[in-house]
């Protein structure tokens, strides 16, 4: 059994373009983030023919999604990407990468402001990974997102498979694991 990773092709919404950010500000571009249509793309599948392809249903992941597979595309909400929420409740402007690391650490330590905390999301992953496996359904395509894929890789190696390791994954390139 194959499954490819595919992190959806980047998104045309790019990093604000106020240097410093409110509360309210940074929600407001994560809220464009996550409406953004997508950049064309190309991408190599390998040549492989993949029996099914599962894709987050964030508008950028299904877009890559439909853009690259020609079949059925089964959309799930479980493959989303955990969305930052900044914790703080005064007008405080910060830089941009620093809200993105803030919310990150806020969610690694599950504080109390994030809505899905690390064990939960690790769990949706794993019940995932868990539902596709079951199924034995031939070679499996997942279109979702970056953080997410580190996870599922990582959740993949453990399971026995073999594939490529990657830091931060490529918009709209296929990681390749095989069992």
């Amino acid at each position: 059994m194959k499954l490819g990773l595919v992190r959806h092709f980047q998104v045309k919404r790019g990093f604000p373009e106020k240097t410093f950010l409110t509360p309210d500000q940074f929600n407001e571009w994560v809220e464009e983030y996550e409406n953004s249509d997508i950049e064309d793309g190309e991408i190599d599948l390998g040549g492989i023919k993949w029996s099914k392809c599962i894709a987050s249903d964030s508008l950028r992941a299904a877009k890559t999604a439909e853009k690259i597979y020609s079949g059925n595309i089964i959309k799930m909400n479980e493959l989303r990407e955990v969305r930052p929420y900044p914790f703080f409740k005064i007008n405080l402007k910060l830089p941009f990468i620093l809200w993105i690391i803030l919310v990150r650490v806020a969610w690694l330590i599950s504080h109390k402001s994030q809505i899905e905390n690390v064990t939960d999301f690790k769990k949706r992953i794993n019940a995932v990974l868990d539902k596709i496996l079951s199924a034995n359904e031939g070679n499996v395509l997942i279109v979702s997102h970056g953080a997410l894929m580190m996870y599922m890789r990582k959740e993949l190696l453990n399971r026995g498979f073999k594939g490529p390791k990657f830091k931060i994954p490529i918009n709209g390139k296929l990681y390749l694991y095989e069992s």
